[in-house]
């Protein structure tokens, strides 16, 4: 596990998880709670820790993009559209982040 934080795309791999997670949490938990039975407490905790991730996400996307040289039309654009759609960043984890990681590694 301690190869993920070496690197800079490890730990944006890690932020897409935790990222993605709080996403389905407030969306598919929190926010039915919410609106069903008024029940605002979920959302009140988790609401500001998954800003706090998205914009992580955001800025390390734009960092590693920079610093790797992506194309963003190629590759910056998909990574970037994952952190607002639902299970998106374990799409991007899977099919972009960690085959360069895997090469970055080797």
């Amino acid at each position: 596990m301690t190869f993920f934080f070496n690197t800079t795309i490890g730990r944006l791999r890690i932020l897409a998880i935790l990222e993605g997670l709080s996403l389905i949490v407030l969306v598919f938990i929190s926010i039915p709670l919410k609106q069903i039975y008024g029940i605002t407490t979920l959302s009140k905790i988790l609401g500001p820790i998954h800003g706090i991730l998205f914009l992580l996400f955001v800025f390390n996307t734009l960092s590693i993009g920079t610093e790797y040289e992506w194309k963003f039309k190629k590759t910056t654009w998909k990574v970037l559209i994952a952190c607002c759609i639902p299970f998106g960043t374990f799409y991007i984890d899977q099919n972009i982040l960690k085959p360069l990681h895997k090469k970055k590694r080797l």
